[in-house]
């Protein structure tokens, strides 16, 4: 299920629980991925408020809004950036991608495998890909007035566990949002150091969100025809034990055979 993009708009632009998440969320973001002078960096999902860093310096910034959810012009002020696209069909080349980020996206999908088999193929050799979730054992999964209310929330395990499944490697994973999903005062003026000690713990049950960046495998081929032969070949006799004594040779043959003849004709 899908929020639509207005909401999530809402959310992150015009309250400050949300500029607080989206702080927090890109900051994190940014230390895991510091370096993406001259690539192409992508976003799926409601991913533009965590692109904005990578503008200056990215040779292309793209930011994928699946169709149900919806699409508006991104970011403010400069040449649009957002692209409409159906969920599991992408208007992108094969390969082409070599950083993305999937917020709101996955957890959202009614076709998580479909989705994941078209992350795969726009990923370029060594590409990576950053899936942002709601955290199943955190409070912003239990609670609907945060965008990370919506859509299937999954635990550090499960998430690792469904990217292997679709050919993807961990890399590195990180723990967010450890500020209560409240718009009360309080919360809200100890957000900083909320975060600060919640990434401090040595367990991030607490987060809100769980981050699992991958690159996708490619397994070797096996070659084919005269290339895959064996190198040292069997012989045909190999392998088969050699009777004990001398063997017969030559003449003693000979000998053997005249006699074995002789004997028969008398």
């Amino acid at each position: 299920m899908h929020l639509d993009v207005v909401e999530l708009h809402a959310f992150y632009y015009r309250t400050r629980l949300g500029r607080i998440a989206q702080r927090a969320l890109r900051e994190r973001i940014v230390e895991m991925w510091s370096d993406t002078k001259g690539q192409t960096v992508a976003g799926f999902g409601f991913a533009g408020p965590m692109l904005r860093p990578f503008l200056p310096e990215a040779r292309r910034v793209l930011n994928l809004m699946p169709g149900p959810q919806g699409v508006m012009p991104w970011p403010d002020g400069v040449a649009n950036h957002s692209v409409l696209v159906e969920e599991t069909i992408w208007p992108i080349a094969t390969g082409s991608i070599d950083r993305l980020i999937v917020l709101h996206g996955l957890d959202t999908c009614e076709q998580p495998t479909a989705l994941l088999a078209e992350i795969w193929r726009v990923l370029g050799p060594g590409g990576k890909a950053l899936f942002v979730v709601p955290n199943r054992a955190g409070l912003w999964a239990r609670r609907d007035v945060t965008p990370f209310g919506v859509g299937h929330p999954y635990t550090l395990v499960q998430l690792e566990t469904q990217l292997k499944r679709h050919r993807f490697m961990p890399l590195q994973s990180a723990s967010v949002l450890y500020t209560p999903p409240s718009h009360r005062p309080f919360f809200l003026r100890s957000a900083n150091m909320l975060e600060q000690l919640g990434r401090a713990m040595p367990f991030g049950i607490a987060a809100g969100v769980v981050m699992v960046e991958v690159t996708k495998q490619i397994h070797a081929r096996t070659p084919g025809g005269l290339g895959a032969a064996v190198r040292k070949p069997l012989g045909v006799l190999e392998g088969i034990a050699k009777p004990a004594g001398k063997p017969v040779r030559g003449t003693n043959q000979t000998r053997v055979g005249k006699k074995l003849l002789s004997r028969k004709d008398s």
